[in-house]
């Protein structure tokens, strides 16, 4: 048995699945778990200088405020889809948003930059148990040709919500509701949980429920290997780079080691693995894989170090930064509908899409260089809109590309491997690309300059990085996976 994060390929009908109001219903809980997921990897961003000047704390946490959401939604997503096979995607949906919205209040009333990493964190494990569940509970409630009427709800509400956070967290920190600043970025999960509970409780189906063993060691050991990789490229600037820091990197490759060792043992005693090791023996897999991680460490190191620049550098409110970026966001949005030419352009689109990015990205560059700390929004608009427009284009076919070539009983342990990557890449942009940004942002001279200069340092190494990327494209299979 795969592990997986899709539902299997014949669901049985349920009278959920039959009953037109009920399925709407339905899908409504399902959206909005998936709204909750996508808000808060973004809408914490914009946030993070009203929040160090609450809570105080280092540069390091700030870090680690937006990093250890993506650390542990990585670390739990393959056995939180596993968990959904085995005891029902309805009920670990719901207990995921249950469990999401304690978390959330949690964050609300931190008093303490570690309190509010620590709920982070607890969000992020709940995540891991609602999001894999929502593509299974799609295909449970609208079978066969009816998804297609599904999809055409959901795909462009998915693409909004890409917009929808930083704005959404500007709009909150500038409103102020009950005097509750930036803790009302986290209190509007409360609503909105509130709706996926219900609605969830009252029209999902209960669905099947599996049969198997899960790898509880193996969901351990490759959760310490991340830990052991990203805890040293977030503090080891501000710790100076002790022996026992730098020692922890070698470590996590170690713990890889060990859990590839582990993981051939499970398969070898015909239990069910994590992840079906023999996906990585194909080369464009593996290309793929490696194309995910510079991928997502170029956007999410590029987009935050941005962000930084216009409210720590430049002084601007959380609401003027949130629409200065809005111009990448409404790319992605736009760029994502272009995704649908991936039939056609094979993984042509991927190149294209890359090619319109890193010119966006050149163009931010070249704005900063020009304009210096004198840049506004209106300069960087253009600019800004070509890097969201490209970055969109690639990521609605991208994984349907990577897994072009992988075989029908891999593709559900090769889609959960790609959804953990992507999040441990998006984790190493905050802490690689946070740490060079603040590497800079720290030394000596005015706030602006120093701003400047290390958003500038680190929009080439996402140059760079998206270059590797279109090179790595190159490898991936010709078509995507029908």
């Amino acid at each position: 048995m795969t592990t997986t994060l899709e539902a299997p390929a014949a669901p049985v009908a349920t009278p959920a699945a039959t009953d037109a109001p009920n399925r709407w219903l339905g899908l409504m809980a399902i959206l909005t778990a998936t709204l909750l997921n996508l808000l808060d990897a973004s809408i914490v961003n914009v946030a993070l200088p009203q929040i160090q000047r609450d809570l105080g704390g280092s540069y390091a946490s700030m870090q680690w405020i937006v990093a250890v959401y993506t650390l542990t939604l990585a670390a739990g997503l393959v056995t939180g889809g596993r968990f959904g096979d085995l005891y029902g995607r309805k009920r670990m949906l719901l207990s995921g948003a249950a469990g999401f919205l304690v978390a959330s209040t949690i964050c609300a009333l931190a008093v303490s930059p570690e309190i509010l990493i620590g709920g982070r964190a607890v969000q992020g494990l709940f995540a891991a148990a609602m999001v894999p569940q929502c593509f299974g509970l799609i295909r449970d409630l609208f079978p066969g040709e009816d998804q297609a009427k599904a999809w055409a709800v959901f795909g462009p509400a998915i693409g909004l919500a890409t917009i929808l956070g930083p704005v959404l967290a500007g709009l909150l920190i500038q409103w102020d509701p009950a005097g509750t600043g930036w803790r009302s970025i986290f209190l509007i999960n409360l609503p909105l949980g509130a709706v996926a509970l219900f609605a969830g409780r009252a029209a999902l189906p209960n669905g099947k429920r599996g049969t198997g063993t899960l790898d509880i060691l193996g969901t351990a050991i490759v959760a310490t290997g991340m830990g052991l990789l990203v805890y040293p490229l977030v503090q080891g600037r501000e710790q100076g780079w002790p022996l026992w820091l730098v020692a922890m990197v070698p470590a996590a490759v170690i713990v890889l080691g060990l859990f590839i060792a582990q993981q051939r043992k499970r398969t070898a005693k015909g239990l069910d693995p994590l992840v079906r090791l023999s996906v990585f023996g194909k080369r464009s897999y593996s290309s793929g894989v490696l194309f995910v991680v510079f991928f997502f460490m170029s956007i999410i190191g590029f987009s935050l170090a941005a962000g930084f620049l216009l409210q720590l550098g430049l002084g601007y409110s959380a609401m003027g930064a949130s629409m200065a970026m809005s111009p990448w966001a409404l790319g992605a949005f736009l760029g994502s509908a272009a995704g649908s030419m991936a039939p056609t352009l094979g993984r042509r689109i991927l190149h294209v899409g890359l090619a319109v990015m890193i010119a966006g990205m050149v163009g931010v560059y070249t704005v900063f260089t020009a304009l210096g700390t004198g840049v506004s929004g209106w300069p960087l608009a253009a600019p800004f809109l070509m890097a969201g427009l490209g970055m969109g284009m690639i990521f609605v076919p991208l994984f349907d590309i990577i897994m072009g070539e992988v075989a029908d009983e891999e593709v559900g342990s090769a889609s959960g491997a790609l959804e953990s990557i992507q999040q441990l890449a998006a984790a190493l942009g905050v802490a690689v690309l946070g740490t060079v940004f603040f590497n800079r942002f720290a030394a000596a001279g005015a706030p602006a300059d120093n701003a400047l200069a290390a958003t500038e340092t680190v929009t080439l190494i996402a140059i760079v990085l998206a270059v590797i990327a279109f090179g790595l494209g190159f490898l991936l299979p010709k078509r995507a996976r029908a």
